[in-house]
């Protein structure tokens, strides 16, 4: 009901004053157990254009109802969202999985990080072997930054 609300104010709002009001939107329960339960999202990245680019398989964890996670700076990705190209879409467990929009955006968060640190160790016991030093390293060295995906 209050969300309902807050959306008919949000709406009654744009309408008057001509501005959007941002209104953050909510997932269904059934995508938020599958964003709990999967290994894997596909992240498109807008475009110059607004098309969207490849869906990549990512490593991600699912925090604070958003989706991170850690990428190279020079990633497409982040190199999108430095420019200002923030929207995203996101499958979720496969290529044709269930999708929704999100708006990507840089953050440091030391907290998140070493969540994800510890997350992506027993979420990927065995790449994990492989590339904890490369994440560690890249989050103190800026090399690589981390990125939270909010649902629109």
């Amino acid at each position: 009901m209050i969300k309902r609300m807050i959306l008919n104010v949000a709406i009654a709002l744009t309408v008057v004053t001509g501005l959007s009001v941002p209104v953050r939107a909510e997932l269904t329960p059934d995508v938020r157990q599958q964003l709990t339960a999967s290994t894997y999202v596909y992240i498109a990245s807008q475009r110059k254009d607004g098309s969207f680019g490849k869906p990549a398989e990512i490593w991600f964890m699912y925090y604070q109802d958003a989706v991170w996670v850690g990428t190279p700076a020079t990633s497409w990705r982040a190199k999108r969202l430095k420019a200002g190209r923030k929207t995203a879409q996101i499958a979720v467990g496969k290529l044709d999985g269930p999708r929704f929009e999100a708006t990507g955006e840089i953050v440091t968060d030391p907290k998140a990080q070493a969540s994800m640190l510890e997350i992506y160790g027993k979420k990927y016991p065995d790449g994990w072997k492989t590339f904890e030093g490369r994440f560690r390293d890249g989050f103190k060295d800026g090399s690589r930054v981390l990125i939270r995906y909010t649902p629109k």
